[in-house]
């Protein structure tokens, strides 16, 4: 399994606040099932610098890959022990007017790969968005993957533009959590019944857990593919995760 969308990296957003809550999501994941953790802190041009930002998330990385190769040693020794997952560095991109034409953006690709996770306006979209990607796919020429679109389908009172954008080679994912049932929450269930139609209208897809800490946004990618298999079967997770492999060249 691959984790395309967490905060696990220690004291760079709001995420996960030191290396003991990393370690404890990280162990999480790994207990789940999880061999590849994207790590995909908040970028916001409007609050830091690109380099500024790229410094400090290669320290917190740092920090983790230390400890999660002492941690991959320990286990080699040890009968029961498994092996902690891989971990790559993205970001997650939270969209600013003109970033179509910046320069620096493909610094904040998945590492290794022209895969940008991008965070969408919580508003309106408009043709000025639409030219953003447009200008990120053509004339950058990045991989978009769409952060947790399912939150932003609820702002789109026109969905023309929304639907423009997905007509486009943009790759959608969608949090594991929006999967889960919610008994007595109208919202959520709502929002479940989107997603599960998204995906069967959308086969190229990407999942991600979104995890922030272990309370209240823990690590749930394993629940939210059991949910998938029940309600579409085992071919929409083959799709999901061929299409995550082919994204991240794994």
């Amino acid at each position: 399994m691959i984790d395309f969308h967490t905060h696990v990296l220690p004291g760079i957003d709001d995420g996960s606040s030191d290396l003991t809550m990393s370690a404890g999501m990280i162990r999480e994941e790994c207990s789940q099932g999880t061999r590849v953790i994207v790590a995909t802190p908040h970028f916001y041009a409007d609050r830091m610098s690109i380099d500024r930002f790229l410094a400090r998330r290669d320290e917190a990385f740092q920090q983790v890959e230390a400890w999660r190769r002492e941690e991959s040693a320990l286990a080699d020794t040890a009968a029961d022990g498994m092996e902690m997952p891989q971990i790559l560095t993205g970001a997650e991109v939270y969209y600013f007017q003109g970033m179509g034409r910046a320069n620096a953006l493909p610094d904040l690709c998945v590492s290794g790969t022209d895969t940008i996770l991008l965070e969408m306006p919580f508003s309106q979209w408009d043709k000025g968005v639409l030219r953003d990607v447009e200008d990120i796919l053509h004339r950058q020429k990045l991989t978009i993957v769409l952060a947790h679109i399912e939150r932003y389908i609820e702002f789109q009172k026109d969905k023309s533009v929304w639907e423009e954008i997905f007509d486009l080679p943009v790759i959608p994912q969608i949090n594991a959590g929006s999967f889960r049932k919610r008994s007595g929450l109208f919202r959520r269930d709502h929002r479940r019944k989107f997603c599960l139609h998204f995906l069967e209208e959308h086969p190229r897809l990407i999942l991600g857990s979104d995890a922030h800490n272990l309370t209240s946004r823990p690590p749930n990618l394993k629940a939210g593919r059991e949910e998938i298999a029940s309600a579409l079967g085992e071919d929409a997770l083959h799709r999901i995760d061929e299409t995550t492999r082919e994204v991240l060249g794994l």
